[in-house]
């Protein structure tokens, strides 16, 4: 049986209580075998790219193993308001050289 958003979004839910945010991704057109995440957990500050994503792996085991593929942003949530401002910053510079 394919894996749902829904078994991702309770799995991640059920380990990570703080979570601020989650955002999935289905990429594979629907059929579930591949899977982008967000994740914005206050429980990242002072951990590494790498060992934010060993610990998601760790979390998440059961469901990579049925899926083809699964990648994974990890931010803190000040990681996460400062990726937001420059992406706003950007829509906006943008937006001027358009005019």
């Amino acid at each position: 049986m394919p894996v749902t958003p829904k078994d991702i979004e309770l799995t991640l839910k059920a380990a990570f209580p703080e979570m601020k945010y989650l955002e999935i991704t289905d990429t594979s057109s629907g059929c579930g075998s591949s899977y982008a995440v967000i994740i914005i957990n206050p429980t990242f500050e002072g951990k590494m790219t790498l060992a934010r994503h060993r610990w998601v792996n760790d979390i998440m085991r059961e469901q990579i193993k049925q899926m083809h593929a699964f990648s994974q942003k990890t931010y803190t949530p000040a990681e996460w308001e400062r990726i937001k401002a420059k992406m706003a910053e950007e829509e906006a510079a943008k937006a001027a050289s358009t005019e």
